[in-house]
Order: C-alpha cells, then structure tokens, then sequence
C-alpha cells in the first residue's frame, strides 16, 4: 500500500518527542481504577499473543494497573474481535488484532464492522510475513518450492492461523499469484499454524515474522524468503519476495489496538498515550523478539482506524484481483 508506506517512512528517532512530552498529562487526564483486559483472538505463541505480552507490562506501569491478557481464539480472529466490540466502552476492554483490516476481505457474512464499531488506541507496529517450509521438504530455495508445488498440485499441506488471519490471506495471494494448489488447513492461530509446519503436519506457510522467528533461529523450520520488497533487519541474510523469485506476493502485517465505539474522549486519550509510551519502550525487544517495528504517525484514534480502514480497502482490492470471493 504505497500511501501508507509514504506516511509512514518516518524513521523511530525523534519522531516519538511530542508523545513523550504529552503522556504524563493525558495518562493523568484518566486512570483506570482496576485491571484492563486486552483480548488477543488468537491462541498463545502467535504474533499478537506476542507482541501483546511484550507491551502489557510497561503500559500497566504508566497506568497503574495490570493489562491482563485473555486469548479467545476462534474462527480467524471473529469470536474475540466480535466480544471486544460487544464489551462496554468504559476503556477496560481493549483488542489487539493484526487481521482486523484482512477480515472483513474473506468472512462474508461479519458479525461486527471492523470500522464503525471501534475507536482507535494505537498501533503496535508493522512486520513482514515470512515464506518457511518445515526442513524435510526439498525447496532451499521460493523458486524450488513454487516448482516443486506446481509438479504436485495438492500434494502439500499449507498452515493457516486460521479463516481471514493474515497467514490465511498472504497464503492466498501466494497461491493465487504463483498459480499452484495446495491443501489449505486451518488452525487456531500463529502458535499451532507453526507448531504443525515443525512437526512436518504442514509442509510450507507464510506465518507472520513474530510467531516464526524464534523456530527460523532455532532451525524448526527453513526460511524461504521474507514478504516485503526489501529484506528484514530481523532476518538480514533472507531475500525479499522479489529477490526469492515471488515477486508480488508482498504482505505486511500491523498490529491495531482498539477498543468498542462510544469510549469517551478523555478515556482514549489517556488509553492512547500510555499504549504509546508503552510500545516506544518496548520497540527494541519487539523488533529482537518480534521483528516488529513500530513507526510514529498514529497519535489520534482517527488515524488509526485511518490505517486500517485503508487496509481493508487495500486486502479486499487484491484478493479480487486475484479471483478469491468473501465465503
């Protein structure tokens, strides 16, 4: 999506200054007098269940009280993004979901708008998905495997984090671009999507950077390529899609913190400075142990629910390019 990707080439130094100057007075302005819950829908071990963990603490300690995280896994992140919207806007319920924009472009019949019934908190950040394959497949190379995919068409099992997950969605436009067939199996998210390609129930996936980096380092699973245009800082000696011979199937996940329509004004200030301050703090280990990178731009509730409504506008564009209808 070139316009974002031109908002948000601003760099990590300095960009952060004015949220830094303005979030003791607006954390000030509402402090929550008991636990917040962020929901994750999606098992533990994914990228959201992750990258949640990793700013719960520090945003607990500029609020004052624990954000605790409750995983309601199900149905390619609807069950809980539906409970989130459902909860009452009093700031206490929050959802972090990195398929929020991808949903609504494959679930046809949506129980919540992922649009009109959220208010935005901030942005977590973005990371690229990755091209692995589980290492007893042949592939050492994208172009080996889409060869390799093409001479047996259906043979392959591909790991999903489940219906309308970014894994679901990059898995689309990498079978639909390279033209090859594959048995598509869902699972409950990022953490079972990738246990099943090390234990070689899934051959090849694109699970997003945060649920597969540790397995690439550890060798549970071989990494192909990253989905990007240019290579990772995460991952520096991996190709880019169009290094790796895939060009065009790109995907970029980002993480939306958001909370139910209707939340007051004084109420998302105070949630949307400390998330801020919170993800600032926790940007190096979320880059090492994520291979996210948060990026400035996204200091109003407008502005990220700006991003994602693009996201949706953007998914939807490409999987009807590619002929995948909402089911």
């Amino acid at each position: 999506m070139p316009s974002r990707r031109q908002t948000l080439a601003l760099g990590l130094s300095g960009v952060f200054a004015p949220a830094i100057l303005s979030t003791g007075a607006l954390a000030q302005a509402w402090r929550p007098n008991r636990a917040l819950r962020l929901i994750v829908p999606f098992a533990p071990g994914g990228s959201n269940d992750i990258v949640a963990r990793i700013i719960a603490e520090p945003v607990g300690q500029i609020l004052g009280q624990s954000v605790v995280i409750e995983n309601r896994s199900g149905a390619g992140s609807v069950i809980g993004s539906e409970a989130a919207a459902r909860a009452p806007a009093d700031g206490y319920t929050l959802l972090i979901n990195s398929a929020h924009a991808t949903v609504p472009a494959i679930v046809a019949r949506m129980p919540y708008n992922a649009v009109t019934d959220f208010e935005g908190v901030a942005v977590a950040g973005f990371s690229p998905h990755t091209l692995v394959v589980n290492p007893r497949v042949e592939a050492r190379t994208a172009a080996e495997l889409v060869t390799l995919l093409r001479a047996n068409p259906g043979r392959y099992n591909f790991a999903s984090a489940g219906i309308g997950s970014g894994v679901h969605l990059a898995g689309l436009v990498l079978v639909n671009r390279m033209n090859i067939q594959a048995e598509m199996v869902h699972y409950r998210g990022g953490g079972p999507g990738v246990a099943a390609l090390v234990s070689g129930e899934a051959q090849f996936g694109t699970p997003t950077m945060a649920s597969s980096l540790g397995q690439i380092r550890g060798g549970g699973v071989r990494v192909l390529a990253v989905l990007s245009e240019q290579r990772s800082p995460a991952l520096p000696n991996t190709p880019s899609a169009t290094e790796a011979g895939i060009p065009g199937v790109v995907h970029e996940e980002f993480f939306p913190i958001t909370v139910p329509k209707g939340t007051p004004p004084e109420i998302l200030a105070g949630l949307g400075a400390a998330f801020r301050q919170g993800i600032q703090q926790s940007a190096a280990r979320l880059n090492e142990l994520a291979g996210v990178t948060p990026r400035a731009g996204f200091d109003t509730s407008a502005k990220v629910m700006g991003v994602v409504r693009e996201g949706v506008e953007s998914y939807t564009r490409i999987l009807r390019a590619a002929g995948v209808q909402p089911e």
